[in-house]
């Protein structure tokens, strides 16, 4: 479950799941509801992704920002998101297509650390994440 959050001249989000990978499904798809249209965005192409980081925290930090590179620089956006998390590695599958100019909401400019953080807190897992647009 995510949720947007009032944020001065930026897009805010926070995410509650009950596992990692609910976690990192959950703000992939606040990230393509906030930028994009996915109901114009066809299941045409597939995106494969392996991240390893120190924590759990960067992991996420860097899942978003490959999203955000394939958004900006490959014109993808996912309309299915798989993704598996251990040992803080990261193996996904994007299942989406091109985004076409009519589809785009916002164009985002980067995944900020200010106030990012992933927490554990009576077994659930929460996020809060700002992009910058």
């Amino acid at each position: 479950m995510y949720r947007f959050v009032e944020h001065t001249a930026d897009i805010a989000f926070e995410v509650e799941a009950e596992s990692l990978e609910e976690l990192f499904i959950d703000a992939a798809n606040a990230f393509y509801e906030a930028f994009c249209n996915r109901d114009l965005v066809k299941e045409e192409e597939e995106r494969r992704l392996e991240l390893e980081e120190e924590d759990v925290e960067h992991l996420l930090y860097s899942w978003l920002n490959e999203i955000l590179f394939l958004f900006d620089a490959e014109h993808f956006a996912a309309k299915r998101v798989e993704v598996s998390v251990e040992n803080n590695s990261l193996k996904a599958r994007l299942i989406g297509g091109k985004i076409t100019p009519e589809a785009v909401k916002l164009e985002p400019k980067a995944i900020t650390m200010h106030k990012f953080r992933v927490e554990r807190k009576d077994g659930k897992f929460y996020a809060f994440v700002i992009i910058d647009i």
